[in-house]
């Protein structure tokens, strides 16, 4: 049982992985196609620093998903604080119904009901209408992420600081806010991975003026994927592996540090 549970597991990272793997070679294909290996060569990551529009769409493309995950943060977090301060039970459940709504709508459904409203509020599009978008669609992801934290917080916490003199914003900055610290971040990291992730949402309220990588990706594929996206996805891929194992590692430390402490108390 245990070899076809490990065949399995290997197949479906398989599945997952090929393709990957599969883009990254070719990125440093001395040909123009991915029907054929040609040659190692850098050409395609030349190509890349050399073509300013795509390094524009990127730049564009961070600003617009660091922006947005930080106000979706802030909102969110505030969003869920009160879902969570709120007393009465069918209230909390239509909020939370309210809010896991658009986390099961389809894109294509949010994106065309976006540009209806932007359009009737006479809004230009470009930049701020993606902004409004994407930080729309991050705060119901955001609030799924915090209110767990919120949930498994020791109410006693709370009550003793208030029993102790401290003010509501004293209790909120130095009992609740670091408490739920880990679902904030974890509420902004997704956050920020949609939005660099959409399509759909972005094409709708995206105008002539600004595009996102995305956007811009699925435009030249309509006319062949040139191996510079090859090159561009490589380096992006690359730099979230850095992050995933600079994360691990932060937690592997934090994790040792609190063993640590628990065995100081315990002596």
């Amino acid at each position: 049982m245990k070899i076809i549970e490990r065949f399995w597991l290997a197949f479906c990272f398989f599945l997952l992985y090929a393709p990957i793997l599969f883009l990254a070679v070719y990125s440093f294909n001395s040909g123009d196609a991915m029907q054929g290996f040609a040659g190692f060569s850098w050409v395609h990551y030349q190509e890349l620093w050399q073509d300013t529009r795509l390094l524009q769409i990127v730049l564009n493309t961070l600003i617009l998903a660091l922006t947005s995950s930080l106000i979706a943060t802030a909102i969110g977090t505030i969003g869920a604080l009160a879902i969570y301060r709120t007393e009465r039970r069918l209230l909390k459940q239509t909020l939370l119904g309210l809010n896991n709504v658009l986390l099961v709508s389809p894109d294509v459904i949010i994106g065309a009901a976006f540009l209806i409203l932007m359009t009737a509020l006479g809004l230009k599009l470009g930049f701020l209408t993606v902004l409004l978008a994407h930080v729309a669609f991050s705060i119901p992801i955001v609030v799924l992420m915090v209110l767990p934290k919120l949930q498994e917080m020791n109410r006693d916490l709370v009550l003793a600081a208030s029993d102790l003199g401290a003010k509501p914003t004293e209790v909120l900055t130095k009992v609740t806010l670091p408490v739920i610290a880990p679902g904030i971040f974890a509420g902004f990291f997704m956050a920020l991975t949609y939005s660099l992730d959409d399509f759909a949402v972005t094409f709708f309220v995206t105008g002539n003026g600004f595009s996102t990588l995305a956007v811009e990706v699925y435009s030249r594929a309509r006319q062949g994927v040139s191996l510079e996206i090859n090159a561009l996805s490589t380096i992006m891929l690359a730099l979230a592996f850095v992050m995933v194992l600079g994360y691990y590692a932060y937690s592997q430390k934090m994790t040792s540090r609190k063993a640590t402490k628990l065995k100081e108390k315990v002596k």
